[in-house]
C-alpha cells in the first residue's frame, strides 16, 4: 500500500470564544491536528499547505515549512499531534489542504491530504 494512504489525518476544530470579538469581526479557531503513520516505514513532515475559504467566499493559502515550528519525524506505528489556529473574518469557513511528507529510508517525497473541515461558532446554522 502507498505511503499516502498509511498515513492519515484527523482534525478537531474548535472556536475560541474567549479570544475572538464579534465587533471587530475576528472569529478565532483552534485546530488539534493528529497524523498517525500506520505503514512500517519513518516518515517526516517537511512542509504544509492549508486552504482556508472563509464563508464570505474569500479564500487563503497558506505555505510553509513544518508545522508549529518543527519539520517531526514519526515513526511506525506512531502519532504526531500538535494544535494551531487560524483567525476568520465571519463565523463560517473551511480548511482543507496536504502535508508534503518524505520517507526517511528511500527519501521519496509523497503528499498526505488533509480532508475539509468545517469551523463554524456556535449556533450557526450553515
Amino acid at each position: 500500500m502507498p505511503l499516502e494512504r498509511e498515513v492519515l489525518v484527523d482534525v478537531e476544530p474548535a472556536f475560541r470564544d474567549d479570544e475572538s470579538s464579534r465587533d471587530e469581526s475576528r472569529y478565532v479557531f483552534s485546530y488539534t491536528v493528529t497524523i498517525h503513520n500506520h505503514s512500517k516505514r519513518s516518515v517526516q513532515l517537511l512542509a504544509r499547505h492549508w486552504r482556508i475559504t472563509q464563508g464570505s467566499g474569500k479564500v487563503q493559502e497558506v505555505r510553509g515549512k513544518g508545522v508549529v515550528g518543527q519539520q517531526p519525524m514519526i515513526g511506525p506505528g506512531q502519532t504526531f499531534r500538535y494544535t494551531s489556529r487560524a483567525i476568520l473574518d465571519g463565523p463560517v469557513g473551511v480548511m482543507e489542504g496536504a502535508y508534503t511528507c518524505v520517507d526517511t529510508a528511500s527519501q521519496r517525497p509523497f503528499e498526505v491530504a488533509i480532508a475539509p473541515f468545517r469551523l463554524a461558532s456556535p449556533n450557526q446554522v450553515h
